[in-house]
Order: structure tokens, then C-alpha cells, then sequence
């Protein structure tokens, strides 16, 4: 994919190939906050479909390389709740028709203009995953973003909210002794909306399946389970460790960290 780099209050130019496109959106700075706001938004062709942070059986989580940035200290990007699809390759978790990535911005000199300097390397994939790259740069400043806002805030709505344990009435527990143990897990439910629930290890390395509904839970509760497998080479699947689950119920999302003993 090749890149256009365009210099605009509200957008960069997109850079697109036959299957995708992306580009770089700004976002208008929330008032008494430091930080600015921003998008990468992805459209894809009919049929194609991008990845999550964690691509599930297959495919490439995206990556961003904000290097060379001016007035950036810090570009934290966030990601909006995933779907689950089911092909003839798997599970994957990711995005179709398109998606926008927030991404916070903490300037080195709050309320000079940063321009962002992105590196873009992700996957698009309909029968067959294929490697996409694009490269984009914007200039903006707190006051600029209102083109976009609308588009912006929904994406930032979308993303799971942080949520305690206790919170979300979510437990996580150990129920074999196998070589790979199975985990149930327990979430306390809002009615019968339907249910989806996501695991991510500790860093990267870690591969875990996507939990899978089970029966026997009490009403107002659900239950799930999943076996400790895909974890790094040398990590005991007995040993205690903190695992994240990303729960999905209808239009609600929330991200709970929780230790698994």
C-alpha cells in the first residue's frame, strides 16, 4: 500500500489499496484535558474484514508506529470492542466493513499543534489473509477535529470500559487438573442480551482460545469455559497469573483483569 501524506486541520489523506484504506482523523481536544484526540480509521471492501489487538486462530493484530511524531510524548491507542467470526480457518476477532482506532495523544507542549507521523502494518483478510501497510500524517491542533467528532466519539464509545472483578461479578477458577487445565468462568449477565467473552494472557506471547458457553450457571449468571493452552514455551498452565476478559453483552463492553490462582 502506498502512502499519501496530506497536512489538514480534520484529516490526512487516505492510502488505499484494491482491498482497504486508512488514514489518520483528528478529534476535537475535551476541554480542560491535556491530552488530544485522534482516530486511524479503516474502510474495507465488501467481504474483507481486519483484526483486533488479539486476531483469535488466525490473522495479524495491527500495529502503529508513531515514530517521528512532532510535539508527542505519548500516542496510546485504544480499541474498540471486537466480533467473533467463525470460518472455515477458525475463530478470529476482529472488524468488518471498517473500523477507527482512538488514539490519545499527551503532547510534549500542551496546547502547541502535534503532528503525527504514522507507520501502519495490519492484515486484511476475506478466504486468505493478506499483509497491508499504509503510512499517513496529520496536523492538527486542540481546537481542530469537529468534521470528524461525531464518527471519533462513537468509536471511543465503543471501546470496552475498565471494570473490577467485583464490578462486573466476574470470577475465573481453575475446575481440571489436566496438563491443560480448564477454566470456568462466571459473569453475572444484564437479562438475556447475548454474551460474548474474550481472554488475553499476560503480554502477546499468550494464545488462549475464546471461551465457549457452558451450561449450569444460576439465573443472572453465565458461564464459559476455555482450556489453558497456547501459553509461551516454559509457562506452568498450573501456575497463578493475571488474565484480562473482554465481555461483550449487547451494545455493552468492559475489560476486567483478573488473577487467576
Amino acid at each position: 500500500m502506498l502512502g499519501t501524506f496530506a497536512h489538514a486541520a480534520d484529516e490526512s489523506a487516505w492510502s488505499n489499496d484494491m482491498r482497504s484504506a486508512m488514514r489518520l482523523i483528528a478529534g476535537a481536544a475535551k476541554s480542560g484535558d491535556a491530552k488530544l484526540r485522534a482516530g486511524v480509521e479503516i474502510k474495507l471492501q465488501p467481504g474483507w474484514k481486519t483484526y483486533w489487538r488479539y486476531p483469535g486462530d488466525s490473522g495479524v493484530p495491527p500495529r502503529f508506529d508513531f515514530a517521528g511524531s512532532d510535539n508527542v510524548a505519548r500516542a496510546k491507542v485504544l480499541y474498540p470492542a471486537p466480533h467473533l467470526f467463525n470460518d472455515e480457518t477458525g475463530n478470529s476477532l476482529g472488524y468488518k466493513t471498517g473500523v477507527i482506532f482512538p488514539v490519545q495523544i499527551t503532547p510534549k507542549q500542551p496546547g502547541k499543534p502535534v503532528t503525527l507521523r504514522l507507520k501502519f502494518d495490519y492484515a486484511v483478510c476475506e478466504k486468505l489473509c493478506i499483509p497491508a501497510e499504509g503510512k499517513a500524517e496529520l496536523t492538527f491542533t486542540p481546537t481542530d477535529g469537529a468534521a470528524n467528532e461525531a464518527a471519533l466519539a462513537a468509536a471511543e464509545n465503543s471501546v470496552p470500559k475498565p471494570a473490577t472483578a467485583a464490578e462486573a461479578g466476574l470470577t475465573a477458577r481453575r475446575v481440571t487438573s489436566a496438563a491443560k487445565p480448564l477454566v470456568e468462568v462466571a459473569i453475572k449477565a444484564d437479562g438475556n442480551k447475548p454474551m460474548t467473552v474474550f481472554v488475553e494472557g499476560p503480554s502477546a506471547e499468550w494464545a488462549l482460545p475464546i471461551p465457549t458457553p457452558a451450561q449450569g450457571a444460576p439465573a443472572g449468571t453465565r458461564h464459559f469455559g476455555f482450556e489453558l493452552d497456547g501459553l509461551p514455551p516454559g509457562v506452568d498452565p498450573k501456575a497463578a497469573f493475571d488474565l484480562t476478559f473482554t465481555v461483550v453483552e449487547g451494545e455493552r463492553a468492559i475489560e476486567v483483569t483478573t488473577h487467576l490462582d
